[in-house]
């Protein structure tokens, strides 16, 4: 099984790029079956980490809609904070409109409950939440989570986005830290 060494963690791989490309591509179709050409849609991409699932996945909307970038932070190596802090704000107006937050991963919830309260400020007409990933183990909150990719257990995972103290964005495959026993 194919690994790599990021910072002092080794990884091994967890989901190759082939199936990544089918999750995203399901999570797509089922966002597609639910609005029309006539929503104005705003996908909302949180940054780092979900970079590449928003590529991907607004490839395969087939409907006329925004893009649109927030940055905020949780992290600090493999464990959360348990704060948020806001590094970049929302540079459009979400008034009336459908937001689409894209998450790379929702585990405790911590982050997303902090930028629900920051949107719904903004009066939005609607607002959906699209995770590639989701631990139901580790979430916490009752915002609900609209569109799962993939759920799966507490494993660190980096790689297609995600990272281990900003290295493993690059790698196309999604890979889960290795334990030793």
């Amino acid at each position: 099984m194919k690994r790599v060494t990021l910072h002092d963690k080794e990884f091994q791989v967890f989901i190759p790029h082939d199936e990544i490309q089918t999750i995203v591509k399901q999570v797509a179709d089922e966002i597609n079956g639910d609005f029309s050409a006539l929503d104005e849609v705003v996908f909302l991409s949180v940054l780092n980490g979900s970079f590449m699932f928003t590529s991907d996945l607004v490839k395969n909307i087939d409907f006329s809609c925004e893009v649109s970038f927030v940055k905020l932070s949780s992290y600090q190596g493999t464990t959360t904070t348990g704060t948020v802090s806001e590094l970049i704000g929302l540079s459009s107006s979400l008034k009336g409109k459908c937001v689409v937050v894209v998450e790379d991963i929702v585990d405790t919830g911590i982050t997303l409950e902090k930028l629900y309260a920051l949107i719904s400020a903004h009066e939005p007409s609607r607002i959906c939440v699209a995770t590639f990933f989701f631990k139901p183990e580790s979430y916490g909150k009752h915002i609900k989570i609209d569109y799962i990719g993939k759920s799966i257990p507490n494993d660190f995972v980096v790689g297609y986005g995600l990272d281990y103290d900003e290295l493993g964005r690059n790698l196309k495959d999604v890979y889960k830290l290795v334990v030793e026993k």
